[in-house]
């Protein structure tokens, strides 16, 4: 496979991402409200949000995306960062790309001071475990949730 290149999103990379942003929410079987993910592009963009996004490039065609959150911890004086979203095209799936996103995220945390990179995924991601027990713990925690 050729290299694979994985930059920041940037205003111009609307048409590429969202895409895939969409392949996202079908693979999680949810709808985001289009307001919502205007919203979110937007900030994506503000330098006061602290809300990013990375694409990972395959000659041309943007193949994979990752979007990742820097915040406070009542855990640790550093901040945390929380890989909020991940996805491979299907068709690129099983060649590395998702690892290369994460390493990605690993190291825009530790440049801006983060203690950590932590993530969720539903019990049923099979392949994706597989990676996750690769490049990080499991601890064991499970997820509660009240939507409001």
């Amino acid at each position: 496979m050729s290299q694979i290149q994985i930059r920041p999103v940037t205003a111009d990379d609307h048409a590429a991402w969202l895409p895939l942003w969409q392949a996202y929410q079908r693979f999680y079987q949810v709808q985001i409200p289009a307001q919502v993910t205007e919203t979110t592009w937007q900030r994506m963009h503000d330098a006061y949000e602290p809300i990013h996004a990375a694409l990972a490039w395959h000659q041309g065609t943007a193949v994979g995306m990752v979007h990742f959150i820097f915040h406070r911890s009542c855990w640790t004086i550093e901040p945390s960062c929380y890989l909020q979203d991940l996805l491979v095209s299907e068709s690129q799936r099983g060649m590395g790309i998702g690892r290369q996103l994460i390493e990605y995220v690993y190291a825009q945390a530790k440049a801006a001071g983060c203690s950590r990179v932590h993530w969720l995924t539903q019990e049923t991601n099979a392949q994706a475990i597989g990676l996750y027990e690769y490049v990080a713990d499991r601890p064991g925690f499970i997820q509660f949730r009240k939507t409001l």
